[in-house]
This record gives structure tokens, C-alpha cells and sequence, in this order.
């Protein structure tokens, strides 16, 4: 079976194919499809068939993946991304690949979470394609906070507009071993999975973590959102990067990183990694 990953030279296209192989799929069974020209290189001389990506030529696109029997379509950042997935779904749909996998947000149709529109807009352009289809709804990384545990050891406190919100986050590659199994296992099609962590977590919960794994005293501090506002803007952040920020912790606070549907650890075959787990890599 031919697979192929576009977005693969990206942290989350990297951990899907090492996960691929350690499932046993054979190098030359993994097409790769990316920008980063010195990544697809390395790709390449691990045995892995290898394009770059140009999705401004739907064509050409289209005859690459010529032969593919499933493709995961990684989500672009945010920007004009709708418009990226969708030249990417024409030449899917051109090249007649019978199954379509798409990682979109979690709860994507009926999410709070402003940053998640465009995913839904995805979702409503796949479904109209025809193609076979699995959404992965992805929940939020962990490595995520990777920047509020550096926070913590540098100067103990943790501050953001939160508060008790919760998130059931998980590592990336928690995330890329189940679009791995979906992509070498049967049986997907036509189906969503609301992928999060096993255990959502809070600000105050996080810092007393991190202070375990430390071993230094760390709290955490709940700021208003105007508060967080005028922090941002202290540290050179522009007005849209700042309100930005504030609307997604807003969103998050509100419960929309907090659900635990299971199907993730389901999936993997074995529980989500902790969050002291994954502070641990981290120090």
C-alpha cells in the first residue's frame, strides 16, 4: 500500500513517517511531499520516494500522486490555508487516491475555538469532494507549553488569562502514531476522531508539575485578559499577534482544549503520554 504525506517535511509529517516505520511500512511505500528541500534529502536517502510541493500546479500535483492509495493532508499554519487544502483536495480527487486523511481540530464542526474555523471549512470542502474520507481532529501538543515550562525554570511563575480553564493535551507524537494506524490499518474510512490527551490538566496543575519535575517552587499566575493584553504588548508583540493570543486563551479557558473522547489513546493502543512524562524530555 502507497502512502503519502503532504506536509511531511513538518514536525508533525516527520513524526507520522517514523511512526509509519516503525510499524513496518517500507520506505519505498512513503511518499513525501513538502517545501523544505534539505528535509525531503534526508527522506530520500532513507529510502523514502520524495516531491516538492507546489500546490499553485493542482496538475502537476495531481500526477505525483498518481498511484497513492492514501494520502494525509497535514493542515497548513494559519493564513491561507482554506485555500491551500482545498488545491490540495482537487488534485487528490484528479489523482483518484481512494482515501483521504485529514488532520483537522478537534470538535472542528461545533468547537468555540476561533482558530479552528478554517479546519471546519476543510472539513465542508473534503466532504464535498466525495472523496473517502477519515478526519483526525487533533487536540492541542503538548509541546505547546513548552515555553511555559521554560517560563517556570527561568523564573518560576507561569502567567496567562486561563485560568482554570483545562486542556487534555498530549506530545505530537502521540498525535502522529495515530494517523500512522490509520494510515496502514483498514477500516477508516468515513470516520472523525476527536484525538486528545487521557487527562486534561489546569494552569495550577501544570505548575505544580513542572515544580516536581524541577525541583524548584513554581505558581502560576491568572491574569485578566486585559491584563495579558498589555503584557504582550510590553514584550513587542503587535495589536493582532496580541488579540490573537487573548482570544485563543479566552477560547481555551472556555473549555475548548478541555474534551476526552479516548479515542486517541483507542487508537494508539496505549494511554496518552503524561504530562510529567513529557516535562521530563524537557529538562
Amino acid at each position: 500500500m502507497s502512502n503519502a504525506i503532504i506536509g511531511a517535511t513538518g514536525k508533525l509529517g516527520a513524526h507520522t513517517i517514523d511512526a509509519l516505520l516503525e510499524r513496518g511500512t517500507p520506505a519505498g511505500d512513503i511518499l513525501a511531499l513538502g517545501r523544505n528541500t534539505d528535509r525531503l534529502q534526508v527522506y530520500a536517502d532513507r529510502g523514502l520516494r520524495t516531491a516538492i510541493l507546489n500546490l499553485d500546479d493542482i496538475e502537476a500535483t495531481a500526477k505525483t500522486l498518481a498511484g497513492v492509495d492514501k494520502l494525509l493532508l497535514v493542515s497548513f499554519g494559519p493564513g491561507d490555508r482554506v485555500a491551500q487544502h482545498g488545491r490540495a483536495i482537487d488534485a487528490a480527487r484528479q489523482a483518484g487516491v481512494p482515501h483521504l486523511v485529514y488532520t483537522s481540530g478537534l470538535e472542528a464542526p461545533t468547537t468555540i475555538l476561533e482558530l479552528a474555523a478554517d479546519h471546519k471549512a476543510t472539513e465542508e470542502l473534503v466532504t464535498a469532494s466525495g472523496s473517502p474520507v477519515t478526519f483526525l481532529r487533533n487536540g492541542w501538543y503538548t509541546e505547546n507549553h513548552q515555553q511555559d515550562f521554560a517560563g517556570a525554570r527561568e523564573r518560576g511563575v507561569i502567567r496567562n488569562s486561563i485560568s482554570d480553564g483545562r486542556i487534555a493535551t498530549a506530545p505530537r507524537m502521540d498525535f502522529a502514531e495515530a494517523a500512522a494506524v490509520v494510515l496502514s490499518t483498514p477500516g477508516h474510512e468515513g470516520k472523525a476522531y476527536e484525538l486528545s490527551g487521557d487527562t486534561a490538566w489546569s494552569f495550577d496543575e501544570f505548575a505544580a508539575t513542572a515544580a516536581d519535575v524541577l525541583g524548584t517552587p513554581v505558581r502560576y499566575e491568572a491574569l485578566t485578559a486585559e491584563q495579558e493584553r498589555e503584557e504582550l504588548l510590553a514584550f513587542g508583540l503587535d495589536e493582532g499577534t496580541a488579540a490573537f493570543i487573548v482570544t485563543l486563551n479566552a477560547n481555551i479557558r472556555d473549555g475548548a482544549m478541555a474534551p476526552t473522547s479516548g479515542d486517541l489513546a483507542r487508537l494508539i493502543g496505549h494511554p496518552t503520554e503524561t504530562l510529567e512524562t513529557t516535562m521530563r524530555s524537557w529538562v
